[in-house]
């Protein structure tokens, strides 16, 4: 059976009318990602602003721990213990709030000594002494306690830190001067580094006669200060004429910043 000469042109349309569309909207789609990705690459430009704001430090940490050693666990932890009563009811009367107080570790480990074997001994020879014999042996314990105090009348620092250092604390480390609330500060800086970033993105379109578009990218990073340390051998007693006055430390200024990058598009 014979198919129809007609009936193979109208096919041969059909497939010919599929292609034909089947190619525009490739070449439509083409034309579209590479206008795309002629924007992303071409039109854009990228700025970054600076912000900072300064405030007076609000608070300050206090870091100290306990160390103590006993031939037992108990032993040593009671002695820990011992420091740490003392320590925690100066702390309270000098107005610091229990729920600043914060007991960031506490362990302990065994302290050992090697011990050579008296039973065995053997004597020297013509080649030498040979080697004792013996083995590490537990000699006692070393209880730890590690306390972070926040301290938030920044005058009171010196006298705190001082009355630490004399009740016998192991380690003293501080103040860290900080802001207890940074949020608002932090917020405000990042507005100071945005309108910077603007305003040069003004000044770039007008010396390139163009317009500014929307914004494609935002990143930002900040900095929030650093820790301020006193010296603990100031605040000690210097065994002449009885313990010092307490040492007045300079609180200074916390710079809090925030560099921002911004990417525009360009028309």
């Amino acid at each position: 059976m014979e198919i129809p000469n007609q009936y193979v042109k109208n096919l041969y349309r059909v497939l010919l009318v599929f292609l034909v569309v089947l190619i525009l909207f490739f070449a439509v789609k083409l034309l579209t990602e590479w206008r795309s990705f002629g924007m992303m690459v071409s039109n854009t430009v990228t700025l970054s602003g600076h912000g900072e704001v300064n405030a007076v430090p609000d608070i300050a940490n206090v870091y100290f721990t306990i160390r103590k050693e006993g031939k037992t666990v108990k032993e040593a932890q009671n002695a820990v213990a011992l420091i740490e009563k003392s320590s925690l009811d100066f702390l309270k009367s000098n107005d610091v709030a229990e729920k600043d107080i914060k007991t960031t570790n506490s362990s302990f480990s065994p302290k050992y000594e090697y011990r050579y074997d008296t039973k065995v001994f053997l004597p020297c020879n013509e080649f030498g002494c040979p080697p004792r014999t013996g083995k590490n042996v537990i000699s006692g314990y070393e209880a730890y306690e590690s306390i972070t105090v926040k301290v938030r009348n920044t005058d009171d620092v010196g006298k705190i830190m001082q009355g630490l250092g004399e009740l016998g604390v192991s380690e003293l480390n501080g103040p860290k001067f900080a802001i207890d609330n940074e949020d608002a500060l932090k917020a405000e800086a990042r507005k100071k580094a945005i309108d910077d970033a603007r305003e040069k993105a003004k000044v770039l379109a007008k010396d390139l006669s163009v317009r500014l578009g929307r914004i494609v990218n935002f990143s930002e990073s900040g900095q929030y200060g650093g820790p301020i340390y006193y010296a603990e051998s100031a605040m000690m007693n210097d065994g002449v004429g009885g313990a010092p006055a307490p040492a007045k430390i300079p609180k200074g200024e916390n710079t809090i910043s925030s560099d921002v990058t911004i990417v525009y598009e360009i028309r």
